[in-house]
């Protein structure tokens, strides 16, 4: 059995591997190709099965003594703790849900000592880009070692008692990966913390902030092969422990007196209200799935980024556009075609091919400016292959643009 057979038979769900499909214009039943796993990937089908059977004894969480309420919240705090084993979490660290990984970051803005110093690169995406309130934002490199000697410099010229680097791990425009461990190295040389934007990594390779020394990781369920509405922040308790609630509610207090209220310490204190369990373990279940098939998952989705950059290489007018100049990565690119906007292209692969992509500045305007500085074109296509992907539907993208 192939990699992608192990994938589509066991993980990803029915509607998927077997079931959307649309009719060319002779009538033929072609299958859907999703490549814009960027955006949103499809559930796995343990996911939904998960989500199934923690719906049956759905209840309040850590607000009520029935069984249902016990078992739910046994449920969120397994949940809890699968995240923390899926991103090597310290022993103090904590793990926070959130709605998303913009949510994740905004609180952690929230939560930063009065006169942080932030350190963010250009060109990151716009969940990680605009959160933070006192920050420098450094020009977009064009190589890991420009990376480093841009930050390097930032730390050495931008002095403060408490700083941050807020970094991804791999560009949501190109897929490239960052140079995280040396991120965080400089980082910690220079007294400062480090903030990882794990969303487009995590889903591709292995992400251990204990071995790597990020201090925190944020991530979505979506781009995860869980659904929408689930996110998490990962990471240091001091700074989190020290904040005002990043939501005053239920939940967070400990103690409500007629004129104080003492806040709870731990994840409690930025989780107020009732939670979103089945978004909690609809992502702790996708983790659990992705480290489970961890080395499957990178073949396969190694062997689609070659077939498709090779194939994109040998195409006359179309132009792939790279921050570092390619490299490793995951199964991503961001391409113009000569002649045709983005947004046209797109709609004749959708239309005419049953394929779907991504198009515009995908949140990352500074990035994808500068990557089509010499080009006439303001917006790009974007394909992001994953674990919905066949070889099959990588021929089917090449075939259509060599028809454009």
């Amino acid at each position: 059995m192939t990699v992608f057979d192990v994938h589509t038979t066991t993980l990803l769900p029915e509607l998927v591997s077997a079931g959307l499909s649309y009719r060319d214009e002779d009538g033929s039943v072609v299958e859907y190709a999703h490549l814009d796993h960027g955006a949103t990937t499809p559930a796995f089908a343990a996911v939904a099965q998960e989500v199934a059977a923690a719906a049956v004894t759905y209840s309040s969480v850590h607000r009520g003594a029935g069984f249902a309420s016990r078992v739910t919240s046994s449920r969120y705090e397994q949940a809890r703790e699968s995240v923390a084993d899926f991103v090597g979490a310290r022993e103090d660290d904590q793990v926070v849900f959130t709605r998303n990984t913009t949510d994740s970051f905004n609180l952690l803005a929230r939560a930063l000592p009065e006169g942080t110093k932030v350190f963010v690169f250009a060109s990151e995406h716009h969940a990680a880009l605009l959160p933070w309130g006192d920050a420098l934002r450094l020009p977009v490199p064009h190589s890991h070692d420009e990376a480093i000697d841009l930050l390097d410099q930032a730390l050495r010229n931008h002095p403060a008692e408490h700083r941050l680097v807020v970094a991804t791990g791999a560009s949501n425009v190109t897929g490239e990966h960052w140079p995280i461990e040396r991120i965080a190295a400089l980082a910690h040389e220079h007294g400062a913390r480090f903030a990882l934007d794990g969303a487009q990594v995590v889903p591709h390779r292995r992400v251990d902030i204990s071995a790597l020394g990020i201090d925190w990781i944020a991530f979505s369920g979506h781009k995860i092969y869980a659904p929408f509405g689930a996110g998490v922040l990962v990471g240091r308790s001091d700074w989190l422990d020290a904040a005002d609630p990043y939501l005053a509610g239920g939940g967070a207090s400990a103690h409500v007196g007629v004129d104080t209220t003492e806040w709870a310490c731990g994840p409690a204190r930025h989780e107020a209200g009732s939670p979103n369990v089945l978004g909690a373990v609809a992502l702790a279940t996708a983790c659990d799935l992705i480290a489970e098939h961890e080395r499957a998952i990178a073949d396969h989705e190694q062997a689609l980024r070659i077939r498709l950059l090779v194939g994109l290489a040998d195409i006359e007018g179309v132009h792939v556009h790279t921050l570092f100049g390619g490299g490793e990565g995951a199964p991503v690119a961001s391409i113009t075609v000569d002649g045709y906007d983005s947004g046209e292209v797109a709609r004749i692969l959708g239309d005419d091919h049953g394929i779907g992509v991504r198009d515009g500045k995908f949140c990352a305007h500074l990035l994808v400016d500068d990557l089509l500085s010499e080009h006439e074109q303001d917006s790009a296509v974007r394909i992001s292959a994953g674990l919905g992907t066949t070889p099959q539907h990588i021929d089917r993208l090449l075939s259509a643009l060599r028809a454009l």
